[in-house]
Order: C-alpha cells, then structure tokens, then sequence
C-alpha cells in the first residue's frame, strides 16, 4: 500500500503534532563516528575473536572462516545501498519497520515491527546471560567473590538502564571508550600471533578448498551470526547531524570495519594455532583458545586483562542492544501500534526514557526468572536467545531488500538504479540463501541433535510474531484509523 495523504493520515497527525514535545528523541547529537561506535559495539569484537570465531571453527571444520567474512560483508555492503537510500528519504527511530511500511504496506510493516521487538529484545536479554556469567566467574576466580551470575548481570542491567535514561551523545562516548580499549587488546593479539605463527604464514584459509571443506552452511550462520547490529544505524537517524548522509555513511564504514577486522582477526587465529591444527586447536579450548594463544605470546598478564575487556565488551553490546530496543518502543508508542506511553521522550534528555525503562523490566523479569528457576545462562539464555534474534534480523533483512524495491517503484527519488533496484534484488536472493540455511541448520546454531524439536520451534517462533504482527495490523486498520494512518510516518522533518 501506498502513503497517501488522507484526511485520516492529516487527522492523526494534528493529533501528533498536539503531542510533538514529549514525542522527539534529541535532534543532531551524534555523527557518522558515534552511529559507528554503537554498530561495531553491538557486534562485539573481542566477544567475536574469543568466541565466535573458535565456535565457528570447532562446530564446522571450515578452515576458510576468514574468507567467508569478507564475501558476507561484500553482500551486506551490496544490502546497505539500498538500505541506505531507504535513510535518506525516511527517519525513523523504528528502521526495519517503518522501511517496510513505507516500501511494502502498513499490515507488513506491523509484522516487521513485532519480529524486530522479538529479535532484538531477545538478543539484548540473552547478552545478559553471558554478561553475568563471564563477570560472575571472573569476581570468583580473581578476588574470592562468589555471586550468582544472575544477581551480577541484575547489577549491570541497573547501570545500563541509568545511561538508557541519559543523552544520547553520552552513551555513545561510553561505548567509544569501551569499544576502542577492546579493539586495540584484539589487534595486539593480531599482530602478536601473525608474528609468532608456528607453521609460518599462510593465505590456505582464503582459497577455494578451504572454504567448501566442512559443515559450510553451518559456517556461513556463525559468520553472518558476527555482523548482528550492523543495520542498527537507521535507528538513530532522528537523532544524528545530517540524517541523509550520516546512517549510510556509518553503515558503509561499519560492514567495511566489521568485515576486514574479523576476517583479519580469524586469519592470525589460524596463524596463531597453526593453519592445520587450528580447527582441533578450537575444539580442545573453544572461548578459551585467544586466551591460551595471548599467553602464549604476551604472557599471563594478557589472560586477566583479556577477560576484563571482554567483560566490558559484552557490556558494550548489551547498552547497544538496549538503545535500539528502546527505541523501537519509541516508535511503535508514538505511533500507535503500542500503548502511547512508549512514546513518550524525555523532556531534558531527549531520551526514550520510557521505551529504556520497559526493555529494563522485560529484561529483569527475564534474568530473575531464568535465576530463580536454575536456568542456564549460557547453554539457554544466552546459546537460544542470541540465536532467535539473529534469525529474526536476517529475515528483516530479507524482508528490507523487497521493501527497496516497492519504496523506489513509482517514483525514482533521485537514486540510481543500483541503489533501487539491482542492489536491493541480489541481496535479497543472497540474504534469502542464508535465511534458508539458517531454518535448515539452526541445529548447528543451538549444539542441539538434528531430530531436537528446538531445531523447528525457536525458528517457529519467529514465523508466529510475524503472523501476529501481520493480524495486528490487520485489526488496527479497522479499529483504529488514526494510528493506522500513523504507521512508518515517524517524527516531523528535520530542517
């Protein structure tokens, strides 16, 4: 469906407009390096290097890891120029939801909304888990410190809460720092392996045979599982300088930085261990192996201070998480879709206080439950949650690219026809492989065996929120006119 400008949709924005002061994030506090701090933060580097990675080689037995981050960051470059043509026409704090609504339909964009809340709750809530267990196991083994990983993973959701309430630009000089001391601790082990390699230098695990040996489909989600959060960049469009260049700017620069950088990093990995023992290297010390390898190389002090960072890493992530999260309630409040309150903002801070502190409670009553109930936060919280809001992602993505298409079908807006058409198209059918892949090798994913019935009912889950989301708005376009016409329309131009 197309936008039109209805004497419903004039209606319902006299309705918002009366409303407009406390419905407007803050206006032009960050830029291109702040969006690219909270997008590279999401993906977590150094929880990348000592645990994806290791994970990726270890489950799959593909040595051409390397390889295949460089081909994922080339398709997600090709995903951004639509994407990014999308940011300079549309600002809108809800991002996958609102570019669906605008390129594929209201009821759709509904869908895509409940499946991004779905998705990046799930991620957010499911970092805790290895938030308070890494931190919780750290304070036990360095100062004698016995916490349940629940009541320390509760103590970092207040902090981040705290900063979820603040400014914008303060967050994003948090994440700064966290993210350049966690960037630099893996580039030291980088250069550190590359010149201590065992077996010398090789360039096997960027050749054909490396990369078609092995569980490659399996392969392909760990390393797509790596770049979650590099289309986060269009939810702070309301909040950034110049919205028609800073989002694709940041997100260009973030899929480049994320693609060399991990590639780079899984490269002097296999140096490290050595190109023909690194797959058994990583199945014998899994998140351990950067650890075991800096030893090696940098001495013991490299192993304290490497999981002190990935601590604050982990943290890093889960603040990204949560301002995405909580601005997605932003958005669906102040339009209509979920209760109005959502969509209130702070009246110093500029901050969607309200959306922060609800993803803080849903949070909480999560972590506590799985804490009182003896759940596990890693194998559970952590392995099921992470990976059903990946999932999630990759068909919001997939479901972007056709929204491309539908946005610039009528009306050419001044883009290119790569931008419109042809970019949006191949990524689609890429991006929509890997979605394959995912359903059919989700077991691999979750370390669960091939007949789990959890192979078949996380994915479902994110098919059922969708439908849901589908029939929502369904019922909005009946019951409630006046929201209904507020889908995907955002907040009011910026001059």
């Amino acid at each position: 469906m197309r936008f039109r400008s209805t004497p419903q949709w004039k209606a319902a924005m006299t309705v918002n407009e009366s409303a407009a002061a406390p419905a407007a994030l803050s206006r032009r506090r960050i830029g291109v390096p702040d969006i690219v701090f909270f997008v590279v933060a999401a993906s977590s580097p150094l929880t990348v290097a000592a645990g994806g990675t290791p994970q990726n080689f270890a489950t799959t037995g593909v040595l051409g890891v390397p390889m295949m981050f460089l081909i994922l960051a080339v398709v997600l470059a090709v995903f951004s120029a639509g994407y990014a043509a999308m940011s300079r026409h549309i600002s809108n704090a809800g991002a996958f939801y609102a570019y669906i609504a605008h390129g594929l339909g209201r009821v759709p964009g509904v869908g895509a909304a409940f499946v991004a809340l779905v998705a990046y709750n799930a991620m957010q809530v499911g970092l805790y888990g290895l938030l308070g267990f890494s931190a919780a196991g750290f304070l036990s083994a360095t100062f004698g410190v016995d916490l349940p990983w629940w009541v320390v993973s509760l103590a970092f959701m207040a902090l981040i809460a705290l900063l979820g309430y603040r400014r914008i630009d303060l967050n994003a000089k948090v994440l700064a720092v966290l993210l350049v001391c966690e960037g630099l601790l893996v580039l030291v082990f980088d250069v550190s392996q590359i010149a201590t390699a065992p077996q010398g230098l090789s360039l096997e695990p960027f050749g054909w045979d490396a990369l078609t040996t092995g569980a490659v489909g399996a392969a392909f989600l760990w390393t797509m599982a790596a770049f979650m959060g590099f289309e986060s960049g269009a939810i702070y469009s309301e909040e950034c300088r110049d919205p028609r260049r800073t989002v694709s700017r940041a997100t260009y620069i973030s899929v480049a930085v994320i693609g060399v950088f991990y590639a780079f990093t899984a490269w002097a990995t296999a140096m490290g261990a050595g190109v023909d023992d690194v797959v058994a290297a990583s199945r014998e010390h899994g998140p351990d192996l950067i650890f075991v390898l800096g030893e090696r190389t940098l001495g013991s002090g490299f192993s304290t201070l490497g999981q002190v960072f990935l601590i604050t890493a982990v943290f890093a992530a889960t603040l990204s998480f949560h301002n995405a999260v909580a601005r997605y309630f932003f958005a669906l409040g102040r339009e209509g879709v979920l209760p109005a309150k959502l969509g209130s903002s702070h009246p110093r801070h500029g901050s969607p206080y309200v959306g922060s502190i609800g993803q803080t409670v849903f949070a909480a009553v999560v972590v506590l439950g799985f804490g009182l109930l003896g759940g596990d936060p890693m194998g559970t919280l952590f392995n099921w949650f992470t990976n059903l809001g990946a999932l999630g992602v990759i068909l919001l993505l997939v479901s972007t690219s056709v929204a491309v298409i539908g946005f610039f079908r009528r009306q050419a807006r001044g883009e290119g026809v790569w931008s419109r058409v042809v970019a949006p198209a191949l990524s689609g059918l890429a991006l929509l492989a890997i979605l394959y892949v995912a359903f059919t090798n989700f077991s691999a994913l979750l370390g669960t065996p091939p007949d789990s019935a959890l192979n078949w009912a996380l994915p479902a889950v994110v098919v059922l929120v969708g439908v849901v989301g589908l029939g929502y708005g369904a019922y909005l376009r009946s019951a409630d006119p006046a929201a209904y016409a507020r889908i995907g329309q955002g907040a009011p131009p910026q001059d």
